[in-house]
């Protein structure tokens, strides 16, 4: 299997000196500062774990011989997919959102999985099933937009209406672009089909402070305005400087019953 790289896990992040490792564990926070005075921040703070919830989701993630992580199969079709036995999250966004990066990013600590990472965008036609020992299943959809496969609709709506133990969707949104028709289109699927979700920003080391944080509020307003099923609080993450990959593990562990109590710090 391949090493973890640098910053993988939070031994290394609490090496680095307090602004950096703020940035790398709570990105969202490190924004805060540069907000206007009076500002609500509510929405900035509402998850916000403690050290020992931070350590016990690391654990989850990371695989040894009696917890093993593993790629389990891929389907195209319901009735392909696996048994349902365990609490599940998906991962959806369009094709080019950096999907399978950060499954590779928050898989990091158990290098031995295999998460195909394309330069082509679109490379995800199936649904595939990563199993995390016996405490849930991670999904990472095909993507949609202009390279999503045919089926998609087919695929993604049926499995969004049928699998009884997906506990949280996770809504992949570029952190470079915002949000896109494609998104909303999704959005709008989500909310009729009533399937609580979460929207995650990508890339956020390729966007500029200023770009970041327009996009940050103006998604945020229209979480807050146009939305139910949204948890109010946005996730940002990179995959490259593992920036939110940390506090999105815990949100992961916390939303499939595995962390019960989240100290706020």
């Amino acid at each position: 299997g391949r090493a973890s790289p640098p910053l993988a896990a939070l031994s290394q992040v609490l090496r680095l000196e307090r602004s950096r490792r703020t940035a790398i564990m709570f990105p969202l926070q490190k924004l805060e500062r540069y907000l206007a005075p009076g500002t609500d921040t509510a929405r900035f703070r509402l998850f916000q774990p403690g050290m020992a919830a931070l350590q016990r989701a690391e654990a989850l993630f990371r695989s040894d011989r009696g917890h093993p992580i593993d790629y389990v199969s891929s389907a195209v079709r319901m009735d392909h997919a696996p048994p349902p036995a365990l609490p599940e999250v998906c991962f959806i966004g369009r094709s080019n959102v950096g999907k399978s990066s950060l499954i590779r990013a928050l898989f990091s600590l158990a290098p031995e999985v295999e998460v195909r990472v394309s330069k082509t965008p679109g490379h995800t036609k199936k649904m595939n099933f990563f199993k995390v020992g016996k405490y849930f299943t991670l999904v990472d959809m095909p993507g949609y937009g202009y390279h999503a496969p045919q089926d998609f609709v087919e695929m993604v709506e049926a499995y969004l209406q049928e699998r009884h133990n997906l506990k949280r969707t996770f809504l992949l949104v570029d952190g470079v672009v915002g949000l896109e028709k494609t998104d909303h289109i999704a959005v709008e699927m989500l909310e009729e089909f009533g399937i609580p979700y979460v929207v995650v920003l990508t890339k956020i080391d390729r966007a500029s402070r200023g770009l970041l944080l327009k996009n940050v509020l103006e998604i945020q307003e229209f979480v807050k305005g146009s939305t139910q099923g949204c948890f109010p609080q946005l996730f940002l993450v990179s995959s490259v400087e593992f920036s939110g990959v940390h506090l999105l593990r815990c949100f992961v562990a916390h939303v499939t019953g595995n962390l019960p109590t989240v100290d706020a710090s």
